[in-house]
């Protein structure tokens, strides 16, 4: 069995490198402003462990009125292809089925060097419930395609949970590229 832990810090080394060797520089915040906005109830990072308390990965949500973005979520390198990724995203689900969720992936319809990773990482969410929502952004200058689990959100909607938790300038790096047709 896999569960949730809110209580991170048993984990919170572990939980901090993988963040830095699973995200790339330019897609990471400063880890102490994720501790620290997690302090004021704004942010959630959730340990993800089996039953014997081994660390398996992380999600760190952004928590905003009735919508919750999934900002990080990584399965350590030793539990991937364990269905873990999969099991952990239904408990998210299950823990805030009161809130509408969203989370960002990597622009799938641009050349780069790891568009087969970002397909794979579309097909798990698209597979695993997720729904793209008809718009694009550029996420501190990153483009960003938006995915919802049961649940619709306009860019405005999206923006907001941004606007509330970081500063003026984080967010005038946040535009709104593309409605999709």
């Amino acid at each position: 069995m896999m569960k949730l832990n809110p209580n991170y810090k048993d984990n919170l080394k572990k939980i901090e490198n993988l963040y830095i060797s699973a995200f790339p520089k330019i897609e990471r915040k400063p880890f102490d402003l994720i501790l620290e906005k997690c302090n004021n109830g704004s942010m959630e990072i959730i340990s993800i462990q089996n039953d014997n308390n081994n660390f398996l990965g992380f999600a760190i949500m952004i928590l905003h009125d009735d919508m919750v973005l999934l900002d990080y979520f990584a399965v350590a390198p030793e539990s991937r292809g364990q269905n873990v990724g999969s099991t952990a995203l239904k408990l998210l689900f299950e823990r805030y089925k009161n809130k509408r969720f969203i989370l960002e992936i990597e622009n799938t319809e641009i050349e780069c060097d790891n568009l087969e990773e970002r397909k794979r990482r579309k097909s798990f969410y698209i597979n695993n419930g997720m729904s793209l929502m008809p718009f694009k952004v550029n996420l501190i200058g990153v483009e960003m395609e938006v995915l919802t689990h049961n649940c619709e959100v306009t860019y405005e909607e999206y923006y907001s949970i941004y606007e509330n938790t970081f500063s003026d300038e984080y967010c005038s790096k946040i535009e709104l590229i593309k409605i999709v047709k």
